[in-house]
């Protein structure tokens, strides 16, 4: 008996370890960091790193893009479009092939989010009906014989959605509705007067759950972060005059209505009206944002809300949490590891490329 359970579990392991090295690399202690990265001459692609600074690939595409959206088994990723980009690039992580290139459909374009459902079938992304600008959608696509194909939208209940989640349920889908309206191929603002910014709770099938809002009609809700238990951090970007006081930072906990972070006046001033990533460590019960307007990085407490670090960094960008603390890219400078095993957080400058990183980053 005794015999058998230690073949069985070396079986296991050899799986494990032999799938295409893939769940070694996911699982191991150096994950592979995702994103969307300029050169200096403006041609777009979509990158793989090792943090200590070793390119697993980078591929060139025709379009900007801006999140990634990883399989749950499959070693793939798509790269979702910048808005209002109508290519999204379907890759293969091991080696940054590019398997497919997703063309939006007629009338609509990607907002630069999506999810795959947990069961790697289904993924949602976030879309604009441009008969209707604004008008938002979800594209419903089902990922069959390693491509993705069209198969419906669902509304998201919202004008000009950005960013979508998943509760810890799995089923269960988060819509950051930024409320504003914009027309194919444009990125100008139509409807800041009446903007109808709301965060969505909604099923797979459409229906809607919740529907939120924030104070001041102005402040466009656009990214968010999961917590492990279901909380909801929501990072905004504020429409109206930079001396109005907005809510840049804002929290949904678990059976709990919609509602401002407590954040100091240094920090809210200092994002001079714009956010840009945000993350939750679980383990370590922390929030971070960047805020690349303001050249500021900030992490918080997500409990108490007490600043555990308000720092200076130029242009920073996308933000993601790994086993320490926090990996911070940027479109100027160098990118960081910022430690918080410890109450004084230790920054360390990484070995990656400086400079022209979008604003996400995903760590597989």
């Amino acid at each position: 008996m005794l015999r058998r359970q230690v073949l069985t579990l070396a079986s296991l392991l050899l799986g494990a370890v032999t799938l295409g090295g893939w769940t070694l690399s996911r699982k191991g202690s150096s994950p592979l960091l995702l994103s969307a990265r300029d050169d200096a001459d403006g041609h777009h692609y979509v990158v793989g790193y090792r943090l200590d600074g070793t390119q697993v690939f980078a591929t060139r595409v025709a379009q900007r893009c801006h999140d990634i959206v990883e399989h749950p088994s499959e070693p793939v990723a798509l790269f979702v479009a910048r808005r209002p980009g109508t290519e999204s690039y379907l890759v293969d992580l091991r080696d940054g092939r590019l398997l497919q290139t997703l063309q939006s459909q007629p009338n609509r374009h990607f907002y630069g989010h999506g999810v795959f459902h947990r069961n790697g079938e289904w993924l949602y992304a976030t879309e604009n009906d441009t008969t209707d600008p604004g008008r938002g959608v979800l594209g419903q696509y089902r990922f069959q014989d390693g491509q993705l194909v069209h198969s419906g939208e669902l509304s998201t209940h919202g004008l000009g959605p950005h960013q979508v989640a998943w509760l810890p349920d799995g089923e269960t889908l988060v819509v950051a509705n930024g409320g504003i309206r914009t027309e194919a191929e444009s990125r100008v603002e139509m409807n800041l007067d009446a903007m109808e910014p709301s965060l969505v709770l909604m099923r797979r099938d459409g229906s809607l759950l919740s529907r939120e809002t924030l104070p001041q009609q102005m402040n466009s809700i656009r990214h968010l972060a999961i917590g492990a238990d279901g909380t909801v951090v929501a990072g905004q970007q504020y429409m109206g005059e930079a001396s109005d006081h907005a809510d840049l930072l804002a929290i949904k906990r678990p059976g709990q209505p919609f509602l401002p972070f407590p954040l100091g006046d240094e920090q809210r001033l200092a994002m001079n009206q714009y956010t840009a990533s945000v993350a939750i460590h679980d383990d370590l019960r922390l929030v971070a944002l960047t805020a690349p307007r303001g050249n500021r990085f900030f992490i918080w407490d997500l409990d108490t809300g007490a600043i555990r670090l308000d720092a200076p960094l130029p242009d920073c960008a996308g933000v993601g949490a790994v086993r320490d603390g926090f990996v911070v890219t940027s479109g100027q400078g160098r990118c960081r590891l910022y430690n918080c095993q410890s109450e004084t957080i230790a920054v360390t400058p990484l070995q990656l490329p400086a400079g022209l990183w979008d604003n996400h980053l995903h760590l597989a």
